[in-house]
């Protein structure tokens, strides 16, 4: 699930950015209106829209974890006692229980191709605990 907010940042306004094509094909992604609009206002006062609207659908409607990776809605969504998970959480999970042959070629791409933006500590963490340290 993803709110609506999301969807317009990434697929509306996203243009020609690596991965768009397949985020509006994909079957199994459901995008869903916000229902706590005041909260949402709350949220964005110190979030961008999108941030605001993933807690507060997180809130509406529960699951496994969040997927968040800007620092400041990291904080808040655990402040709100959600558990969080970023991206790259996603690919150690991935590399972890063998959906992915190399998350070292991941993180590669996702900074070379999507500007992900990923500091040279994590990245050595990330690789290390799943047994890829970097040479």
């Amino acid at each position: 699930m993803i709110p609506e907010a999301v969807w317009r940042e990434v697929v509306t306004e996203g243009g020609n950015r690596p991965g768009v094509q397949e985020i509006e094909s994909a079957s199994w992604l459901h995008v869903v209106q916000v229902r706590n609009a005041d909260f949402v206002f709350s949220l964005s006062r110190e979030l961008d829209v999108g941030e605001a609207e993933a807690i507060a659908l997180f809130r509406e409607q529960p699951c496994a974890a969040i997927l968040l990776d800007e620092k400041d809605a990291r904080s808040v969504a655990q402040t709100l006692d959600q558990p969080v998970l970023g991206t790259v959480g996603v690919l150690v999970w991935a590399r972890k229980n063998a959906l992915i042959p190399s998350l070292r070629a991941q993180l590669d791409a996702l900074q070379v191709v999507g500007g992900f933006r990923l500091g040279a500590g994590i990245r050595r963490a990330v690789l290390r605990s799943v047994g890829e340290a970097e040479a």
